[in-house]
């Protein structure tokens, strides 16, 4: 069996993406008779990261072929044009090859509306992981006035990919409504973000043995829209004083924008992205970690895969989340505690009830080992032509 896979990022980016896709393709390639198609990008998540990758790679079962794309900034236009010239370069290398079936994996739509395009003109199946609600997102971050002429367009685009998917996996139980009383013809399975293997064995040793002089709190990831840690980060960082510092560690569209809001506040300090080996050690290092999600209802329905890999370290965590994510983490993550997105009064007041400790998940990890879950995703793509 070939099949052809779509994602926009692929080992070895650093985004949620990446770790994600090329976790399945590992999980796949250990099926006999399963050959992988991958058709990604060079590496581009953060024009602070840079990392080599080859534009081909081929061996007995899979193949990767990455396209080069123009430099960009992460701001809209720029991933607007980055995405034209992988929709047409990843047609032109797909127009004369046979598969079985197309995966695409999107959190921006388009990736999916171009495994869509590419599985009806080949008349197979498409089986589409979802990440995020494109639509339900674009309009709590851009202009009113834009939405209004965009919306009709992306709602056709929209109807289009997830009408001629015949499975749709959603990483997250938030988006369950929303795509089921629009689309009914898919399958629907809820594979879920998970631990990669890097946050599975961690060595915890004495991390709490000594008290330390400034209590760590550290985030790692995305400094983008969707994270809004210009709107908390500033005023938090004032209110709990000289005796915490707060880390972040990261990349994204509204990092300089951070930057400035941040100018002479002196317990925060913005490092740029790093690999994961060293990104353990920073969350090794950390009393707390930190996530928080902008205030948009968008939000209230996805599930961060920033959890995830905290809570494998078994640190405290400190989250600015609504919604679903607010809910699973409640029920499913030890020792977490949750404020309401951009609020700083209930920040301060949920960090207040910390206790700088290591929590044991041993069974939260178990559960959510990405290795597992995709081991089952896996399994649900190649005997999709079964159901």
């Amino acid at each position: 069996m070939n099949i052809l896979v779509l994602s926009f990022y692929y080992s070895p980016d650093l985004c949620a993406g990446s770790f994600r896709t090329t976790a399945l393709v590992d999980q796949l390639l250990k099926t006999p008779d399963i050959h992988v198609d991958i058709v990604t990008t060079m590496p581009n998540r953060y024009a602070s990261f840079e990392k080599t990758a080859s534009e081909f790679e081929e061996q007995a079962n899979f193949r990767i072929r990455r396209i080069r794309l123009p430099s960009h900034k992460s701001g809209m236009f720029d991933q607007i044009r980055s995405f034209l010239v992988f929709y047409k370069q990843t047609k032109k290398l797909v127009k004369n090859e046979d598969y079985a079936l197309v995966f695409a994996t999107s959190s921006r739509l388009f990736t999916a509306f171009l495994g869509a395009s590419i599985a009806k003109e080949k008349s197979i199946p498409l089986y589409l992981d979802v990440r995020d609600i494109f639509v339900d997102t674009i309009k709590d971050v851009l202009n009113p006035k834009i939405i209004f002429f965009l919306k009709p367009l992306l709602r056709f685009i929209e109807y289009y990919t997830f009408s001629n998917a015949k499975h749709i996996n959603l990483v997250s139980k938030g988006f369950e409504r929303y795509f089921v009383s629009s689309f009914k013809k898919p399958h629907y399975s809820f594979f879920t973000n998970g631990i990669d293997d890097e946050f599975l064995n961690l060595s915890h040793g004495s991390q709490y043995s000594q008290i330390p002089k400034k209590i760590n709190i550290v985030y790692g990831g995305n400094v983008g829209e969707g994270q809004g840690l210009e709107h908390i980060i500033p005023g938090f960082a004032k209110a709990i004083g000289q005796e915490y510092q707060i880390t972040i560690i990261g990349d994204g569209g509204r990092k300089k924008r951070l930057e400035k809001k941040v100018s002479g506040i002196n317990n925060v300090k913005l490092l740029p992205p790093v690999e994961r080996k060293f990104l353990c050690q920073y969350y090794l290092d950390a009393d707390i970690l930190f996530l928080h999600l902008n205030d948009y209802p968008a939000f209230e329905k996805v599930l961060p895969s920033k959890i995830f890999e905290y809570a494998a370290t078994g640190k405290p965590i400190l989250a600015g989340v609504s919604g679903y994510a607010a809910q699973f983490i409640k029920k499913e993550v030890k020792n977490a505690y949750v404020f309401y997105p951009n609020d700083v009064e209930a920040a301060v007041a949920a960090l207040k009830q910390i206790a700088p400790k290591y929590t044991d998940r041993s069974l939260f990890i178990e559960t959510y080992a990405r290795k597992n879950i995709m081991s089952k995703m896996a399994a649900s793509i190649i005997n999709m032509e079964k159901v």
